[in-house]
């Protein structure tokens, strides 16, 4: 059996002691980003750096190491999210492009019944998806005027977007199982 080296030894501690206090540091550096999660990045930097713990040079510092690592994962992920947010776009408009081939064209004709379900699934929101979904899609805001307004970036609004349709799509899925 391989024994740990002196770097994975001090990793594993400092995790094991640390584990929250990394989390909440993660956290208010991303502050409301509902695309990412800060055990995500936690678990992320761990990996990393239990990967390389054999064949790293000895860690004095091994706080720093951590939360130095940890800060420059964040750095790559804000760097990242402007071509993220554009792929998601780009996926969203061929997922259109599909379901209207599959379905044919929407002639937005709707039950009552089914205006109901939306309306009351909406207002099961939490209130953070309830503004957003108000916000683009009836009051007609776009997301630049709208981040102008709340000082929540484009993409965030975005994530919450997406995030709020996905909910209600799977509240409306769940509402027609039940009937059927």
């Amino acid at each position: 059996m391989i024994s740990e080296t002196e770097n994975h030894k001090k990793l594993k501690t400092f995790f094991d002691d640390e584990y929250h206090s990394l989390r909440a540091y993660a956290k208010s550096r991303i502050d409301d980003a509902a695309d990412r999660d800060a055990e995500d990045i936690i678990q992320d930097v761990a990996l990393k750096l239990f990967s390389r713990s054999d064949t790293a040079s000895p860690i004095h510092n091994i706080a720093g190491f951590v939360y130095h690592a940890i800060r420059n994962r964040i750095i790559d992920i804000m760097r990242t999210k402007k071509n993220k947010v554009h792929m998601e776009n780009e996926m969203e408009a061929r997922l259109t492009e599909f379901t209207e081939q599959f379905y044919g064209k929407s002639d937005n004709s709707y039950s009552e019944q089914m205006k109901t379900a939306l309306k009351e699934a909406i207002l099961n929101l939490k209130p953070v998806h309830q503004n957003i979904i108000r916000a683009i899609d009836f009051e007609g805001y776009t997301y630049r005027e709208l981040s102008k307004e709340t000082g929540i970036p484009e993409g965030t609004l975005m994530s919450r977007r997406h995030r709020a349709v996905a909910l209600l799509f799977n509240a409306l899925e769940t509402k027609k199982e039940h009937k059927n």
